[in-house]
């Protein structure tokens, strides 16, 4: 080989490389650098390639499929080229030409990490989740120098946080920087509730390694869960410059815009997703979520039932369509669902959903024995992995009857933040939280938001829980705040919430049901705010959140005596608030709501010192988007039927009876 021809194969692989190294962060330049290249060497395949990545990173794969679709046949027994093409067919929708040039890829080159990636977003966005885990975990292998992380992963992966732990942990003293390391401490900090440290811990790896795309996923998750989506949406568009068409970032995006009330912008968003993967199941339930959000239920009906079709096995989409509480199962239905039923094993999320579906299903038809077995065997499933200490919640209450008595009030008078915009809706879910909300938000001084997470953040954060203190400082810690801390906290839930807000009305809702127990801390940072407390029978409210899934939390109603218990504590808080706040909190009893909806709407109006309106009392006309599983119900109007149902399961109920206690059996007469 000639000098000439040496030089110039090494000015060629020069020009790759800075071709390939512009791609990260300037695709356009790459695509110019690109062609310069294809003019002096045009039948150079990795410049091709280059080009097609370049496309495909500015939003036009198409146009990279274009480039490589010719080459594809001499080109099968390349992995770099079949990962790549592979990621074009996902940008244009064509998922399963995708996933089967990159299993191509991996079976070529088993060791290809890349194509173990790429795999792994497109089994995710396919419904595939045992699979997408699998080609994960192969990347995660092949990515790291250390096995000793990959043992921590596969105790992470068994639930064995302590374990995993200690193994990332003695890494890390010998190897401070390494990132996946790093990554994994942050996923068991996220498994142990610790989210504070977990956070930390992914922005040291996005310092180390800004494409570390896994690392700033979870990242996103992890500040919305702090309830900061204005950055975790930061997070997702930065995943989205690099990786435009990648579904699994489109979706985070998707789910970060219905957290925040953006529901037109997750369905847009979703559409595109549909559009390019319109056999995805997993896409077409969270579709149906959305629609169903925002009132358009024929169109969430055909969703869930295309993911069925799709993916019979899944659990979510046939307690969608029973989350209804509208709809009704065909026996063809039943049959389907009675299919998927297993007597041992499967996966545990869809085993559950399917039987609250069924004892749903088998409810409507009036077999009620039937649908109780159901019901029992839906909330024993979940409680395997949502565990609820009955000590713990009992320990809470007392703590807060404890540490704020009358005179702490009546020390603190005129601190705080006094806005009036907050109203809260606080009691047990199922309580008729969804309808209070929906005759409030119809008056024209009213926002519905959702049920936000703030004043448990601001607990959390006041609590601050550690290891050494489990039990945290909260509420006794409120004793110890300043005037001007207090009312920055006020300050600082207006300002967190803001994203929530849409429109220019001066008042806004938080229905966080849970909120109950901070209606010291509330009462302390926001002064001026207005407390409602939405109460229900205890049998009827009980056993409705017995029957209900819920998506998280909610653990205490994955058992009737825990669930009798909880409600006990409630009662009792809420007892200890009307005798250190007299007149505070406004309590509307939902049966009497259903039985005289005109005067409590009223006296509701009346207590937040509003002029009334009648569109109030028309709530079920007021177009807006609902997030609970009250959502249908509330688009209709009041209706008496649910307020007895749980009488026709009262058989199986001794055990609620027994734990709400002899004082509230006594105050509502229920005989045991």
């Amino acid at each position: 080989m000639s000098l000439a021809d040496r030089t110039d194969k090494g000015d060629l692989q020069i020009a790759i490389k800075n071709a390939t190294d512009l791609l990260a962060h300037d695709p356009q330049l790459a695509e110019e650098q690109a062609h310069e290249i294809l003019k002096i060497y045009p039948e150079t395949i990795e410049a091709k390639r280059i080009l097609a990545s370049a496309f495909r990173l500015q939003k036009m794969p198409q146009k990279g499929l274009d480039v490589l679709e010719p080459l594809r046949a001499g080109q099968t027994d390349s992995p770099d080229f079949l990962n790549e093409i592979a990621q074009c067919l996902g940008g244009v929708g064509r998922g399963d030409d995708a996933i089967s040039a990159l299993r191509d890829a991996v079976t070529i080159d088993p060791q290809h990490a890349s194509a173990w990636q790429s795999l792994g977003h497109q089994l995710a966005v396919a419904g595939d989740a045992e699979g997408s885990r699998h080609a994960f975990q192969k990347h995660f292998e092949l990515s790291t120098p250390h096995p000793e992380l990959v043992e921590a992963s596969r105790l992470l992966r068994d639930g064995k946080q302590g374990k995993a732990e200690s193994i990332v942990r003695d890494l890390l003293k010998k190897h401070p920087a390494d990132v996946s390391a790093i990554k994994m401490l942050a996923d068991i900090g996220v498994k142990m509730g610790q989210l504070k440290d977990a956070g930390n811990l992914l922005q040291r790896c996005l310092e180390l390694a800004p494409n570390f795309h896994s690392a700033r996923h979870s990242y996103a998750i992890v500040l919305m869960r702090r309830q900061q989506p204005e950055t975790a949406i930061e997070e997702a568009e930065k995943l989205l410059a690099q990786e435009p068409d990648n579904p699994n970032f489109l979706t985070l995006k998707a789910y970060i815009l219905n957290r925040i009330g953006d529901q037109s912008g997750a369905l847009e968003i979703y559409a595109r997703v549909l559009k390019h993967y319109p056999n995805q199941a997993r896409a077409q339930m969270s579709y149906g979520h959305t629609l169903h959000a925002v009132g358009r239920l024929d169109e969430s009906i055909e969703a869930y039932k295309k993911c069925i079709s799709l993916s019979p096995e899944v659990g979510e989409a046939y307690w969608s369509l029973a989350n209804l509480k509208t709809f009704r199962f065909s026996d063809g239905d039943i049959e389907n669902m009675r299919a998927q039923v297993t007597t041992e094993g499967g996966d545990a999320d869809d085993q559950s959903h399917l039987a609250f579906s069924l004892g749903k299903a088998l409810e409507d038809r009036k077999e009620y024995d039937e649908a109780f077995k159901f019901y029992k065997r839906g909330n024993a499933i979940r409680r395997v992995a949502h565990r609820h200490n009955v000590k713990v919640n009992v320990l809470d209450s007392l703590r807060q009857v404890r540490a704020l008595p009358g005179a702490f009030f009546e020390q603190r008078k005129g601190w705080g933040c006094r806005a009036p915009d907050p109203i809260f809706i606080v009691g047990l879910p199922r309580a008729g939280s969804t309808l209070l909300e929906q005759i409030l938000a119809s008056h024209s001084q009213i926002e519905g938001t959702a049920e936000l997470m703030d004043i448990i953040a601001i607990s959390r954060k006041l609590g601050d829980k550690k290891r050494e203190n489990p039990a945290g400082k909260y509420p006794e810690v409120l004793a110890e705040l300043t005037q001007d801390q207090v009312r920055e906290l006020g300050e600082s839930y207006l300002e967190t919430t803001r994203i929530q807000r849409t429109t220019d009305s001066p008042l806004f809702i938080d229905k966080m049901p849970n909120n109950f127990l901070h209606i010291g801390l509330i009462n302390l940072i926001l002064p001026d705010s207005k407390i409602i407390d939405a109460r229900r029978h205890p049998m009827g409210g009980c056993f409705s959140g017995f029957k209900q899934l819920f998506a998280r939390g909610q653990t205490f109603t994955y058992d009737l005596e825990d669930i009798g218990k909880y409600y006990r504590d409630y009662v009792r808080v809420m007892d200890h608030w009307d005798s250190v706040l007299p007149g505070r909190v406004h309590r509307v009893q939902y049966e009497e709501m259903v039985a005289d909806t005109d005067t409590q709407i009223r006296a509701l109006l009346d207590y937040c010192e509003l002029e009334f309106e009648e569109q109030c009392l028309r709530f079920y006309e007021t177009d807006r988007a609902i997030r609970t599983p009250s959502a249908e119900q509330v688009r209709k109007p009041i209706y008496k039927e649910g307020l007895e149902q749980w009488r026709n399961f009262e058989a199986h109920l001794d055990s609620l009876k027994e734990a709400l206690g002899p004082e509230v059996r006594q105050q509502y007469s229920i005989d045991l």
